[in-house]
């Protein structure tokens, strides 16, 4: 079998598909996918693991390799395993375009005749392994597992998998993301050892978001970073006020942020009004873009579609994961030209709206893994030129993400053994170790009250884009906000990185121009912005913990005199709430005032 074969097998492709290959070549595979393919036949592996980034094409190149494999008979069959109900009917569907007949109504017995497999879900496969075994030992098949890191989302199902699949002649897994933020190992996947004795995933082909882009094959993300002030009482009663972005505790930013999201509140009412905005300038080069609120919850999902009727006089559409006609409304809406759709996490995953160009991030859910698939709704790119933009309250964990959307990540089967700050893992497990010690006692819970947002407001903080930040805070509807919105929806990647250059210049320049005591409080240079980065922070503070301990020895004063005396000459509050710039300030300060005593 060679290479030639392979390519040959693009006769079994029906002249439309893959539909959005891109720029006219839809008659041929993405570069990426050949390399794939070539790969693939060259070694002829048993189990091959694709990591390919969210709208790069991992269903076009998976159907051209089970059309090649039942082409040159090495299958009789295909399995198709997916996260959801609705994307295995995606899939039966695109793999009938190509004459790969797939039932996704399969239950149980045997198959008719004019079918070549099946598409089922994970968790179909955990009701009933030895169905699918049995249908694997009987003819030789190809298992493509979807996503396969939901393998691993609970034990039974990976079990399961195994059960069924481990018969089978050939297993192609497939992930956009292939890390996970537990232990739980995969099914079919191999793990090799770091250097630091770390067990990760191995993939046998990765295409990354940064090698897509570049080829052209998806859309660069514009993200929109909200913050601004926010009010809660928390369940002991106390009433809390804090600023979205600034540092604080964990749980802090927790409730800031649930705040935020709070339909009652300011915050998502300026935050969707900013984002329809968007949505209009986007429309003026993609008439048909889309946009899309993913929500945390059912209740709140109806209150983001209801504001979004009387902000924009539109309805939305409303898709709820317990709906029964939820993946009708997904591909009604793909289909139309509606400008709304709100869901809660059925579109986070594999589902194809490819007009989908503006989201806002209304989810209080912070694992890297959701993060990336949220994203990568809409970075499916139909033309070259299209450009998406992402809104999202000021969070550490989502601004971190967004920053490195290029950062290809494996999964790991191992903790780092280190002790302290070097150890990710450390600080959740001490919270898990003084939860156990604590679950026998007493602890008052029940006598809480709920959790209550209060008050928010918003604030436009900063665009991210490409891993650097533009822009100055500003109030909703000013100039300087209007500018970052009004970007054209149809530019090239180096384009949006110079014409944002240029808004922040053109922003920066304006503030100079007033008086003081006209300017804009909320317009500060980066220097005295919210620090939103721990890593950062924590260096800072190490720093400034380490200049003050070396000035303890050489003027003979207590660690927390000093700390005080820092404070009262350069303002600002204790250590722990500083901002960067006033870190930065007080070791400025005491750098200077060693330097005096030598």
């Amino acid at each position: 079998m060679t290479i030639t074969a392979a390519a040959s097998s693009s006769h079994h492709l029906s002249p439309a598909f893959p539909g959005r290959a891109p720029w006219g070549t839809a008659s041929k595979l993405r570069a990426w996918q050949q390399a794939a393919m070539d790969k693939y036949v060259q070694e002829q592996p048993r189990d091959f693991l694709a990591v390919a980034t969210p709208g790069a094409g991992k269903t076009t190149f998976a159907l051209t390799l089970a059309s090649w494999l039942l082409h040159h008979h090495v299958v009789q069959q295909v399995t198709v395993v997916a996260p959801t109900e609705h994307l295995k009917k995606q899939w039966a569907e695109a793999a009938a375009r190509i004459g790969i007949r797939l039932d996704p109504e399969y239950s149980a017995g045997p198959l008719g005749r004019e079918y070549h497999g099946v598409a089922v879900t994970y968790a179909g496969v955990g009701v009933r392994p030895m169905l699918h075994r049995n249908r694997v030992e009987q003819r030789k098949t190809l298992v493509i597992l979807d996503e396969i890191h939901h393998a691993g989302d609970s034990k039974s199902w990976g079990e399961a998998c195994l059960e069924a699949f481990e018969p089978a002649t050939r297993r192609l897994a497939l992930t956009g993301t292939p890390f996970r933020s537990d232990t739980n190992p995969i099914p079919f996947v191999t793990y090799e050892e770091d250097a630091a004795g770390i067990r990760r995933s191995a993939a046998d082909y990765t295409y990354g978001y940064g090698s897509a882009l570049a080829d052209n094959v998806v859309r660069p993300v514009i993200f929109l970073s909200y913050s601004g002030n926010m009010r809660w009482r928390t369940k002991a009663g106390d009433e809390v006020a804090a600023k979205l972005g600034e540092p604080m505790t964990k749980d802090a930013i927790s409730q800031a942020w649930r705040t935020a999201l709070d339909p009652r509140g300011e915050w998502m009412p300026a935050v969707l009004r900013a984002a329809d905005q968007r949505l209009t300038e986007v429309r003026k080069a993609i008439p048909d873009a889309g946009a899309l609120v993913i929500a945390s919850d059912q209740d709140s999902a109806r209150a983001y579609a209801k504001l979004i009727r009387e902000i924009t006089g539109n309805s939305a559409t409303l898709v709820l994961s317990d709906d029964t006609g939820a993946s009708k409304r997904i591909d009604e809406f793909s289909d139309n030209e509606d400008r709304w759709m709100v869901a809660v996490r059925m579109v986070s995953e594999g589902v194809d709206v490819p007009r989908l160009a503006v989201g806002v991030y209304a989810t209080t859910i912070s694992t890297p893994l959701f993060f990336a698939q949220a994203v990568g709704r809409f970075v499916r790119s139909r033309r070259r030129g299209e450009t998406a933009s992402v809104f999202l309250p000021t969070v550490p964990d989502l601004l971190t993400f967004a920053n490195e959307m290029e950062v290809e990540r494996d999964h790991a089967l191992d903790r780092p053994k280190k002790d302290g700050e070097d150890d990710p893992y450390a600080e959740s497990e001490k919270e898990m170790e003084e939860a156990n010690r604590e679950q026998d006692e007493d602890t008052g819970e029940q006598d809480m009250l709920p959790f209550e947002a209060l008050e928010s407001d918003a604030v436009f903080d900063r665009v991210l884009y490409d891993g650097a930040e533009f822009g100055m805070q500003a109030h909703p509807g000013s100039e300087e906000e209007q500018d970052y919105l009004g970007i054209p929806g149809l530019l090239e990647p180096e384009q949006v990185q110079m014409l944002l250059q240029k808004r922040q210049a053109r922003q920066i320049a304006h503030s100079r121009r007033r008086p003081a005591e006209e300017a804009d409080l909320l317009e500060l240079p980066a220097d005295r912005r919210p620090v939103v980065t721990h890593k950062e922070l924590m260096e800072l503070r190490r720093q400034l913990n380490t200049m003050v301990g070396a000035y303890v020895h050489q003027s003979g004063k207590p660690h927390g005199v000093i700390h005080n005396e820092l404070r009262r000459v350069c303002g600002g509050p204790p250590s722990a709430e500083a901002t960067a710039g006033q870190l930065r300030q007080r070791i400025a300060k005491v750098q200077e005032w060693a330097t005096r005593m030598r």
